[in-house]
């Protein structure tokens, strides 16, 4: 038992208790010299035999010497050095004892300190064992004394109580060890389970979708997610205060501590940004502090805009199976009756069947693209490159016009896109700017640059912009400010970013003449990944 807890706790504990236990021997038997050699005979304890106990503390000096020099060695190994200790100061004790008169020298009581220290050092049962030896000892030494010193045999009853003792204490050493390793072993349990905890409550708060923050009851932030940083757009320092960082957040929690409950639930933290408030207290007492949810509502509406896009993908795809083929049909039979010559209103109200067929020919194939983000081929290629030859096609197509559609800074940069899909949203962008720009040189921009390690592309116009009613409406499906668009453009564009691993997004701060929508690329090294970044 002993050498497996030995074996299990760390080596340098044992030897550095050996070494102080060693280092009490070591004064002991240096008092011993000291009173011998200079008091003598003055002193009872070497009354009996003086040059007996000089010569023994001389020579139990010597052997703590040599411990000290096994122990910087450290050998034997930690079980033979122990024992080798003890039986030295059973030796050593029990002649020094004999030397200076027996039992009423009380010397051999000293061994109940090295019977202490035994089982303390070596956590184990053997303890006993140096308990029966250092009886024995005093046993013979006693005897040796009745039979040759004149010793008295009525002090046996002393003896015997002082064996007693060497018992009681060793099983004591022992019991209080047992309870010392079980209590390192629970501390050493408990500090893997704090380590493995700490590990993992870093990890949940890294990779949550919620920004997170932990207030003290002074209101201190003892920790804070990325999410959160991203959500209030600052990062905190060392003890940071919640009432000087984010003052309309501890206005929040301040009420909360007061009343339990918040004045709002949704929080307006910036432009475009809200986040539903939730305060958890820490032990179930909010004095002691509380636990900060911020959810991103964009998110969250995110989220069930999906689930309802969903269903509607769904609905739409087989809608628009059925409808496409009596289109064609109708078409068809338009042409037909276009073809026969006939009065001016009938070729007017031809042309509003062919007018009307066709829109709702483009709305079929709008909504056909929906499925088109999970065909997603992504590859890498130089945008620059592929710019260039976009504008030359745009203006041919549009009939421009050199100069409305200008590059603004179009550096060669390699980029992760499905060529088709990037081609598609331009397109849907360009189209979008030049339907409301004013149509004169430089009035429609593609402008590269990088934020934050990623490249990004700004398609900016000069027109009227988008109106602060209409922002949250932008990317939904169906909606639209024209009178002859479908309302699928942008959201279809949104959603190839995002199987491309990009984001697409309407930039307000530099949309100050115009509109201006914003690609953000994902990193080449992780085609077709998408990373969450705050615009």
């Amino acid at each position: 038992m002993t050498d497996k807890l030995i074996a299990d706790s760390p080596p340098a504990d044992f030897w550095r208790s050996l070494h102080f236990f060693n280092l009490y021997r070591l004064i002991l038997a240096g008092l011993f010299v000291l009173l011998s050699g200079v008091f003598g005979k003055s002193l009872s304890l070497d009354a009996s035999h003086l040059k007996l106990f000089f010569a023994a503390s001389v020579v139990y000096l010597a052997a703590v010497i040599v411990s000290f020099a096994l122990l910087r060695m450290r050998w034997p190994r930690f079980n033979l050095h122990l024992a080798g200790q003890i039986g030295g100061d059973i030796a050593g004790l029990t002649v020094l004892s004999y030397a200076s008169g027996g039992i009423q020298s009380n010397i051999g009581q000293l061994l109940l300190v090295s019977l202490a220290a035994a089982g303390l050092i070596s956590h184990g049962r053997i303890t006993l064992f140096f308990a029966a030896l250092a009886s024995i000892a005093a046993l013979l030494e006693h005897s040796y004394e009745v039979l040759y010193a004149g010793g008295e045999a009525a002090q046996y009853v002393q003896v015997g109580l002082l064996c007693m003792s060497y018992f009681a204490v060793a099983w004591l050493a022992h019991t209080l060890a047992k309870y010392a390793v079980d209590s390192q072993q629970l501390a050493q349990r408990r500090g893997r389970d704090l380590v493995s905890l700490s590990e993992a409550n870093r990890l949940v708060m890294r990779d949550m979708q919620d920004g997170v923050l932990v207030v003290d009851g002074q209101g201190m932030i003892k920790q804070m997610n990325l999410r959160a940083e991203r959500l209030l757009r600052k990062t905190i320092g060392a003890e940071s205060f919640l009432s000087e960082t984010f003052p309309i957040l501890y206005g929040q929690y301040a009420l909360w501590k007061q009343t339990g409950s918040a004045s709002r639930d949704i929080l307006q933290l910036d432009v475009g940004v809200q986040a539903r408030l939730r305060f958890v207290p820490i032990e179930r007492d909010a004095a002691h502090g509380a636990v900060i949810f911020l959810e991103d509502m964009q998110r969250v509406r995110a989220e069930a805009q999906q689930i309802k896009l969903a269903a509607l993908g769904r609905l739409t795809a087989n809608i628009a199976h059925e409808v496409r083929n009596p289109l064609s049909a109708i078409s068809y039979a338009a042409e037909l009756l276009g073809e026969e010559k006939d009065d001016a209103g009938r070729q007017r109200l031809l042309q509003i069947v062919l007018d009307n067929t066709q829109r709702i020919n483009q709305i079929v194939q709008d909504v056909m693209q929906l499925n088109r983000r999970d065909r997603a081929q992504p590859e890498v290629f130089d945008l620059g490159v592929m710019l260039r030859a976009f504008i030359e096609e745009f203006n041919l197509a549009e009939r421009l016009e050199a100069g409305v559609l200008a590059p603004d800074g179009v550096p060669d940069v390699e980029v992760v896109f499905d060529r088709g899909h990037l081609r598609q949203v331009l397109w849907d962008l360009c189209r979008n700017g030049l339907r409301y720009c004013r149509k004169l040189p430089g009035s429609l921009k593609l402008t590269m640059g990088m934020e934050d390690g990623r490249t990004v592309l700004d398609v900016q116009d000069d027109g009227p912009g988008i109106s602060g009613e209409n922002l949250g409406k932008l990317f939904e499906p169906f909606f639209t400010t024209a009178a002859d668009g479908t309302g699928l453009g942008l959201y279809i564009a949104r959603e190839l970013c995002e199987a491309n691993g990009a984001r697409l997004e309407y930039h307000a701060d530099k949309a100050q003449t115009g509109a201006c929508f914003r690609i953000t690329f994902g990193e080449p090294e992780r085609k077709g990944e998408g990373h969450e970044h705050g615009g």
